[in-house]
């Protein structure tokens, strides 16, 4: 699966609306331009799926060392807030996430569930400028 590539299309469809089309399932999402940048805001934003993505990326991650350990976490919220620059080139400066876990703080596969979050493919990939504090609480 290493180095698998995946396509994905998008067409401009005008009004600062493009739709994305994922190649292998032809599932289709819709982006649009901010509010505060030129768009009417009604999907989201090419940095609000960036934002999306670090978020699902850490979920999924932790639920797939989870289901290797024989167990889920169905339940899991993971909130994530997208802080744009002031200055330019327009860019993203912070991501802080907080990820609500319906374990018991005292679960054994703390650490390694946590560890396993921030080491998501998309935490990773994320430019090391952006500040990306991630928050943990564990609920069960």
């Amino acid at each position: 699966m290493k180095g698998m590539a995946v396509s994905i299309t998008i067409d401009y469809t005008g009004g600062l609306r493009c739709t994305a089309t994922h190649g292998p399932s032809k599932t289709t999402l819709i982006t649009d331009a901010p509010v505060d940048n030129h768009g009417k805001g009604e999907s989201f934003s090419p940095t609000d799926l960036v934002a999306t993505a670090l978020a699902s990326c850490m979920a999924t991650v932790m639920n797939i060392k989870a289901q290797q350990k024989g167990y889920d976490i169905v339940g899991m919220k993971v909130s994530v807030e997208k802080h744009m620059s002031e200055d330019t080139p327009r860019r993203i400066v912070r991501l802080p996430v907080t990820i609500e876990v319906p374990l018991s703080p005292e679960h054994p596969d703390r650490k390694v569930l946590e560890a396993t979050a921030l080491a998501c493919p998309v935490h990773q990939s994320l430019h090391p400028d952006i500040d990306k504090t991630v928050t943990f609480v564990w609920n069960g």
